[in-house]
């Protein structure tokens, strides 16, 4: 079986784009906010953007909140895309091994996702049970929210802590299946990871609505024949009036830009 960063590229290189669409939907604003409207507007979107995205990521907490509901619509949305695009848990889990290995098994196995967004604050043995299936590991390296810089840029042993973290991703890739998420607001810390880094694909929240740069995040995350992922959440599903046709024009704009400068 391939490795998982050999099938991302592949998914990427089918579709020529980069483009990663965020299912970071609160079904309280939509125009009507019960579960079953919020389940078909979900599988609509998929549908309508399905394909230009090579990659869909669900961030956990807008389904988590909802109970045993929420977690049904997680474990049907990787039922609907059925494999036409890679999946990206935004879960954002890291724990003790023991518990790491249970997360990973509901994830991976039990809702089927292809991906999975990790912490790293509790080190290696808190990753590994991640890196033992044949999925993707996006571990939080360098985030875009203001509230990073109380620890991501830390001087450790002479070097910021980011840096550490995109160290220890290196020399964990040993089964091809490790990236990291790099936030697109923050350019010189991008050139400082890519060298540490290589050719290990980047997750690149920041674009849009946080005034990340499209063009630099796709120029510097692609050095050393990389794969930067340019996920979109707020800047397409709540384009213009949020109808299916917005969202289809915004997915449009999005990839025509990314193919530009590609």
């Amino acid at each position: 079986m391939d490795t998982f960063n050999n099938q991302l590229l592949k998914a990427c290189i089918e579709k020529n784009n980069r483009l990663c669409l965020g299912l970071d939907l609160d079904n309280r604003k939509l125009k009507n906010d019960t579960l079953s409207y919020f389940k078909g507007f979900i599988k609509d979107i998929i549908d309508t953007t399905i394909d230009l995205c090579p990659v869909y990521k669900i961030n956990f907490a807008f389904y988590e909140r909802l109970g045993k509901k929420g977690y049904q619509i997680l474990d049907e949305i990787t039922q609907h895309i059925n494999g036409r695009a890679i999946t990206i848990a935004d879960a954002k889990r890291g724990d003790i091994g023991n518990s790491s290995k249970y997360y990973a098994e509901a994830i991976f196995n039990t809702l089927n996702y292809d991906s999975i967004t990790v912490s790293p604050y509790m080190g290696y043995d808190s990753i590994q049970p991640f890196c033992k299936y044949n999925k993707g590991v996006f571990i939080l390296c360098l985030t875009s929210n203001l509230g990073s810089q109380n620890f991501q840029n830390k001087i450790i042993d002479k070097q910021k802590l980011y840096l550490h973290v995109a160290k220890l991703a290196f020399d964990m890739n040993k089964n091809n299946n490790i990236g990291l998420v790099v936030g697109a607001t923050k350019n010189n810390q991008m050139e400082d990871i890519r060298e540490k880094t290589k050719s290990l694909p980047w997750l690149i929240p920041g674009v849009g609505f946080q005034g990340g740069s499209l063009k630099d995040s796709l120029e510097i995350g692609s050095k050393y024949d990389s794969l930067p992922i340019i996920n979109v959440s707020r800047g397409i599903i709540y384009a213009g009036e949020g109808s299916l046709d917005d969202i289809r024009i915004a997915t449009e704009d999005y990839t025509e830009k990314i193919r530009d400068i590609l």
